[in-house]
């Protein structure tokens, strides 16, 4: 039954189908924003690993009773190098840690 489910003809149909819906003027505004949407994404990621890389290595150095420093404001960029829609974003602080 689903032995020739995808073949080439279904994918050029399929292709058809999106550009009759959505229209030729469209495709390009939608696929530049899925981009932009994937480098926020990717710049988000990496500043939380960077971020928890940053905690790893700052709370085995500080010595133990010692009360460890709130961090930084972060600003979040729509994408690299735009500074039109960055915004502040205020850290939640850590109650539970003593």
């Amino acid at each position: 039954m689903f032995r020739n489910a995808l073949e080439p003809w279904h994918l050029v149909l399929l292709v058809l189908v999106i550009v009759l819906v959505f229209g030729s003027k469209k495709l390009p505004d939608m696929a530049r924003s899925l981009g932009k949407s994937a480098r926020i994404l990717k710049s988000e990621a990496k500043a939380m690993k960077d971020e928890a890389k940053s905690n790893t290595t700052a709370n085995s150095a500080a010595p133990a009773g010692e009360e460890q420093q709130s961090p930084a404001q972060r600003t979040i960029q729509a994408a690299p190098g735009d500074v039109t829609s960055s915004r502040p974003v205020n850290e939640p602080t850590d109650t539970t840690q003593r």
